[in-house]
């Protein structure tokens, strides 16, 4: 597991979410239910121009980081396409500001149905679960992203 130590913004931010985009083949987004309602118009358009990627829209109390107790999120599931990798890129320029109300939250990447960044934007802990030599490689050529192995 490699930890982020710091806060990925502007350029590290897009790198790292370039290279997310590029190795995995979903990315997750998560609105709380009892916030669905509160959700500022931003966020909610950002879900509405990511509907095409929809995969698929699970109300949970678990995902990867993140147990909930006594109630549920909606959990959105997209594909990595080269669309939605721009509008991610656009709309935050730091991986902790994907928060409640103003975007979705926790914005995190899955490999091969397995968790690859992890990422809790309110308590900014994130993570990256992979053994692959040459991820962990390009994970560190990422100038500027600050990790622990």
């Amino acid at each position: 597991m490699i930890s982020i130590i710091s806060e990925p913004k502007n350029d590290v931010y897009r790198r790292l979410v370039d290279l997310a985009f590029d190795l995995c083949d979903e990315f997750i987004l998560v609105v709380h239910k009892k916030y669905y309602s509160d959700l500022n118009d931003n966020a909610k358009f950002l879900l509405e121009k990511l509907n095409d990627y929809l995969i698929e829209m699970k109300e949970q109390s678990e995902w990867a980081g993140t147990k909930l107790l006594g109630h549920t999120a909606y959990i959105y599931h997209y594909h990595t396409s080269p669309e939605a990798r721009e509008i991610v890129k656009k709309v935050s320029n730091s991986l902790y500001s994907w928060m409640y109300p103003d975007l979705p939250e926790d914005l995190s990447f899955y490999k091969n149905g397995k968790p690859w960044l992890v990422n809790t934007a309110h308590e900014e802990q994130s993570f990256i679960f992979s053994e692959d030599k040459s991820e962990i490689d390009k994970i560190m050529n990422i100038k500027g992203l600050k990790i622990r192995l």
